[in-house]
C-alpha cells in the first residue's frame, strides 16, 4: 500500500513468450478516495448506474487501454441512495410496499446499500460470459467479491473485484485478450486513501455498514 498519492513505478511484463518494459503511473484520486495501477493517465467519464432498487446513482469511470487490453475503475456514489430511493417511495401507489419501504427505510434504501456488491456481481454474470471463479476478498481488509470470467465470443478474460467502502462502490474490471497473461499488476494495485491522501488500511475486516474497524497507523497521518 502507498503512503504518497501519486509516484511512478517500471515494470516488466511477459506477453505471449515477449518481455518488454513498460511504464505504468500509479494514480491516486483523493475525491474518490482510490489508488490503483494503469498503463497511462486514466480517462474519467461521470456516467448515471442505476442500483437494484432502481437508483439513478451519480458514478465516474476511470479507463486506460494498452492495446487490446482494457482497464476501469468504476466508483458509484450509493451515499445518495436513501435520498433517492425515498424520493421514489412518494410517488408509489398507496399500500405498495414493495416500492414503498418501511418507515426509515422509504424505497428499500438499506436494502439497496446492503446489496450493492452481491447486485454489482450479478451484473457481471448477466453478460454473455463463462463465470470460472466468484470468491470473497479483501483490499486492506475492505471486503468485496472478486471474479474471473471468459468472454463466449472473443476467449478474452476479465478479472473484476467488487468493493464498498464509506457507502461508495468500487468496480474494478481489467479485461485482456485470449492466450495474454491475467492483469494481475492492475487487479492487485487497488488500495484506498483517507481523508488527508494517506494510504489507509485496517487492522481487521472492514464491512460496509457496521462501524469502521481501527486503522493501521502509517508515518504522515495525524
Amino acid at each position: 500500500m502507498r503512503l504518497t498519492p501519486l509516484v511512478s513505478a517500471a515494470v516488466v511484463l511477459s506477453m505471449s513468450g515477449a518481455s518488454f518494459a513498460q511504464e505504468w503511473i500509479e494514480f491516486a484520486n483523493r475525491e474518490d478516495r482510490f489508488t490503483c495501477n494503469f498503463p497511462s493517465p486514466p480517462n474519467v467519464t461521470e456516467i448515471t448506474y442505476r442500483s437494484e432498487r432502481g437508483a439513478d446513482l451519480p458514478a465516474r469511470v476511470y479507463s486506460a487501454m494498452q492495446g487490446q487490453s482494457r482497464y476501469s475503475v468504476t466508483v458509484v456514489d450509493y451515499n445518495q441512495a436513501q435520498r433517492l430511493l425515498a424520493e421514489k417511495a412518494r410517488s408509489c401507489p398507496a399500500g405498495a410496499e414493495p416500492c414503498l419501504g418501511s418507515p426509515g427505510d422509504e424505497g428499500h434504501w438499506k436494502a439497496d446499500l446492503r446489496g450493492a456488491i452481491v447486485y454489482a456481481s450479478w451484473r457481471f454474470m448477466q453478460r454473455d460470459v463463462k463465470l470460472t471463479s466468484l470468491v470473497w476478498n479483501t483490499v486492506d481488509l475492505v471486503e468485496g467479491h472478486q471474479l474471473q470470467l471468459t468472454n463466449n465470443a472473443d476467449k478474452s478474460r476479465t478479472f473484476a473485484g467488487i468493493y464498498m467502502h464509506e457507502n461508495k462502490l468500487y468496480i474494478i474490471e481489467g479485461t485482456v485478450p485470449a492466450g495474454y497473461p491475467e492483469p494481475g499488476l492492475f487487479q492487485q494495485s487497488l488500495g484506498w486513501l483517507d481523508e488527508n491522501g494517506i494510504g489507509l488500511r485496517y487492522q481487521s475486516v472492514y464491512s460496509n455498514g457496521f462501524p469502521a474497524p481501527p486503522r493501521v497507523k502509517r508515518a504522515g497521518r495525524p
